[in-house]
């Protein structure tokens, strides 16, 4: 499979080493805003974003490795590609339950947990170690932190982002665009547009999304 890799960062790395760690994945190019122009080295193309429309063809497939979830959306909204382009990246330690569903797009980290039947909505983030329990139904451009814990049947709306070591007890729902602070426990459902800390949380202001 050729690979275009959007986001050339921190986050991207990671995402990188999962994509070659498979001898039938070639990236063939990464691009990203900061490239001001077209150049190459070992074969792979650098280049801005909008070189992306003289790459694309019926055996290539597009990551946007950002972990911004609202720069990821806003790439994806602007790029306009069929959902099909889009490749899910699951690195080999990561445990995906055969009852649950990744949408296209998403990425799932090492020794990430997937568990029976669990939905992911498109272009979200299972971070290293997170665990989402059974049934959970996460929504479209959701990031689950490193050794977050999603209990079952805990829902989230588009958006969300999860924060480190967070646990969330079964059947809550966090509204589209919220964020829990690190280390959390959250116990009771979060509003849309609120950023939620402490064990247990407590909303602490309103998020306004451009």
């Amino acid at each position: 499979m050729k690979v275009i890799i959007l986001g050339d960062g921190g986050h991207s790395r990671v995402i990188q080493e999962i994509i070659i760690s498979k001898k039938e994945n070639q990236i063939i190019a990464m691009l990203d805003d900061k490239y001001e122009q077209k150049f190459k080295v070992k074969g792979i193309i650098y280049a801005p974003i909008p070189f992306l429309v003289r790459l694309l063809g019926p055996n290539i497939r597009v990551v946007v490795a950002i972990g911004s979830n609202q720069i990821r959306k806003k790439i994806v909204k602007q790029l306009n590609l069929p959902s099909e382009y889009y490749l899910s990246v699951i690195h080999p330690t990561a445990v995906i339950s055969s009852t649950s569903r990744v949408g296209n797009g998403t990425v799932i980290m090492p020794n990430a947990v997937v568990n029976a039947g669990a939905e992911i909505g498109m272009h979200s983030i299972i971070n290293t170690g997170a665990i989402v329990e059974h049934d959970n139904r996460l929504g479209d451009y959701t990031h689950v932190s490193p050794n977050a814990t999603l209990t079952g049947n805990v829902s989230t709306g588009e958006g969300v982002h999860i924060g480190s070591s967070t646990t969330v007890i079964p059947g809550i729902h966090l509204g589209k665009w919220s964020v829990v602070g690190a280390g959390s426990t959250v116990i009771e459902h979060i509003p849309a547009y609120s950023k939620a800390v402490g064990c247990p949380t407590r909303i602490i202001e309103r998020i306004l999304i451009k």
